[in-house]
């Protein structure tokens, strides 16, 4: 398990839901383009927007996945 898979479950979150709570507190980011196929792939992107993430899941999301300008690496790096 990754970091940031240890940190969903510490969350008690889905890595879908984090990742979209965490794009929509990125103060560059105005609307993450979603892609479901089902009605039933919404349910975990819906859900990021009643789970708010905390500052400090959010401060180890930016240290797991640092970004880009800030010493981060190429996003191509994050890929696992």
């Amino acid at each position: 398990m990754c970091r940031a898979e240890r940190l969903c479950a510490d969350l008690g979150q889905e890595p879908t839901t984090v990742a979209i709570a965490w794009l929509l507190s990125r103060p560059g980011v105005t609307a993450p383009i979603l892609g479901p196929r089902t009605a039933e792939q919404l349910d975990l992107p819906i859900a990021a927007l009643a789970s708010p993430l905390t500052e400090d899941a959010g401060r180890a999301l930016d240290e797991i996945f640092p970004p880009i300008g800030n010493g981060g690496p190429a996003p191509e790096a994050w890929a696992w």
